[in-house]
């Protein structure tokens, strides 16, 4: 029989590894391609001026994959938790406000033509439902871990 802690360890795993290689390969597929590309589905959100527009798809793709990484490897697990939940979150959000709006355009998560629809929200709220689960087990292992090894007070 498999322990709780065994078992939530495993969820812990999955969920990293598969967050991860979504972020690495969203980035994957921004970086593959002139960085003009994604400026314009960014912008076609219609809330950043130029300006930021240009930030964002310069750098976004990098973040991306610098998140996906730590993921992956695990490393500095609890900030990379932190990190997705609140970069889906507010991806997710602009989602929502795009469909509510009407307006037919590219999410922007995976390169062109995945126009926003329920079935890229039901994607993108699952994949926001993962990170904030990913989040609360990182710091449920951690305080588990600090209070195995504190000695017990008598």
């Amino acid at each position: 029989m498999t322990s709780p802690s065994k078992t939530l360890r495993a969820v812990t795993l999955v969920l990293r590894i598969g967050l991860g290689i979504v972020f690495v390969y969203a980035a994957w597929t921004k970086l593959r391609t002139p960085w003009e590309l994604f400026a314009m589905e960014v912008d076609s959100y219609q809330l950043l001026p130029l300006k930021m527009v240009e930030l964002v798809a310069r750098t976004l793709p990098w973040f991306e994959l610098f998140v996906g990484l730590l993921l992956m490897t695990g490393f500095w697990l609890r900030s990379a938790a932190v990190a997705t939940a609140l970069l889906l979150a507010g991806f997710f959000t602009l989602m929502v406000r795009a469909y509510a709006k009407g307006m037919e355009i590219p999410c922007g998560c995976f390169g062109a033509n995945d126009i926003i629809s329920w079935k890229t929200l039901l994607r993108d709220g699952s994949l926001l439902a993962a990170a904030l689960a990913l989040t609360v087990l990182s710091f449920g292992q951690r305080r588990k871990a600090l209070r195995a090894a504190s000695p017990e007070e008598k």
